[in-house]
């Protein structure tokens, strides 16, 4: 007798929003799960489910959690991150987080202590993690190979308003739903370098709006950083025309640099030679967020440990807030460490 196939597990993505449509997309992208959608805009929850054939669409959360789901994704504005992530996680639910953490520590260390008594598998998207790009810097970096990072430099920028020409409308005009440049977009950086080279220590920020129009959070943010010993210096805006991110690490042994818009990492141990790249074709739209995909679900199965922990984007919780404030007060901030109070 041949045994029937297992079902597949069953994804419940909370928002239909743009990020919330395209982790619906990308897990279903995988082909290992099914996908239910939760959204309370019953237009939205409707359109969304009908473009990918989601046949359980949900508007209100208790009744779709109450459907036993095995996973969510929270994709929900960042301020509802955490209330939302603990009742997942209490009806039984693995859990994705959309990146930012949250917008502040409160309810952070009772989600972490339920996640404990469960034991629950919880993780935070950040995407950056999943580039096999900058994987393979990474990899190249902690075997030692370049020697000690001294001090590491990123750059990054691209008109926000081209590529998500709906922010006006969205989370992105108020800091406490998880807006602003610091909170959206530098936050990437801060967490792919803290992967790369270890947790900010200390820093002092300046931030200001500058160009985005029918808005006033900040659109512009130079930081300097300490990791350790190692030097750091963060820039970026989003009202820039090239849309470009690098990140610059220079070591003991040679430099290496990350580079986003290029899919390109390289080196130079040398002074007066030529950078030697390690390339990737460009990658398809949603390429990063099907690998991430596959990474939590691989981090379920148990063949492999969560790509960013709720400790670590707990750490980078931290730093957004910190240069918020620095860039508020003018001074140097110290970060707390995991799990300590803001």
């Amino acid at each position: 007798m041949i045994a029937s196939p297992s079902p597949r597990p069953t994804v419940l993505i909370a928002g239909a929003g743009s990020i919330g449509e395209r982790h619906a997309r990308c897990f279903l992208g995988t082909g290992r799960v099914e996908v239910a959608l939760c959204e309370l805009d019953r237009e939205k929850c409707r359109a969304v489910a009908e473009r990918y054939g989601i046949t359980r669409a949900y508007t209100n959360w208790d009744e779709a959690l109450a459907a036993r789901p095995a996973a969510a994704v929270i994709a929900t504005p960042a301020n509802l991150h955490i209330r939302m992530a603990r009742q997942a996680v209490e009806a039984g639910c693995q859990v994705l987080i959309e990146k930012p953490l949250a917008v502040t520590t409160e309810g952070v260390a009772e989600l972490s202590s339920v996640v404990r008594e469960r034991p629950a598998r919880v993780a935070v998207a950040y995407v950056y993690r999943a580039h096999p790009v900058l994987s393979a810097m990474r990899e190249a970096l902690h075997s030692g190979r370049f020697g000690q990072p001294l001090q590491v430099v990123t750059v990054s920028g691209q008109n926000f308003p081209f590529y998500r020409p709906a922010y006006r409308e969205t989370y992105y005009t108020k800091h406490e739903t998880g807006g602003g440049a610091v909170q959206d977009a530098l936050t990437h950086m801060v967490n792919a370098v803290e992967w790369l080279v270890g947790p900010v220590t200390r820093l002092v920020a300046d931030a200001a709006h500058l160009a985005l129009p029918g808005v006033t959070v900040e659109d512009t943010v130079h930081v300097l950083t300490r990791h350790g010993n190692i030097l750091g210096s963060f820039t970026l805006n989003q009202h820039q025309a090239p849309n470009e991110s690098t990140i610059t690490i220079a070591c003991e042994k040679g430099t290496v640099r990350f580079e986003y818009h290029n899919h390109r990492w390289r080196w130079q141990v040398e002074p007066g030679t030529d950078w030697r790249d390690e390339s990737l074709p460009p990658l398809e739209r949603d390429t990063l967020f099907i690998t991430q995909a596959n990474q939590f679900l691989d981090y379920l199965d148990g063949r492999a440990p969560a790509r960013c922990s709720l400790d670590e984007a707990q750490q980078t919780l931290h730093v957004n807030r910190a240069i918020l404030e620095s860039a508020r007060t003018g001074a140097w901030q110290t970060i707390p460490s995991s799990g300590s109070p803001a």
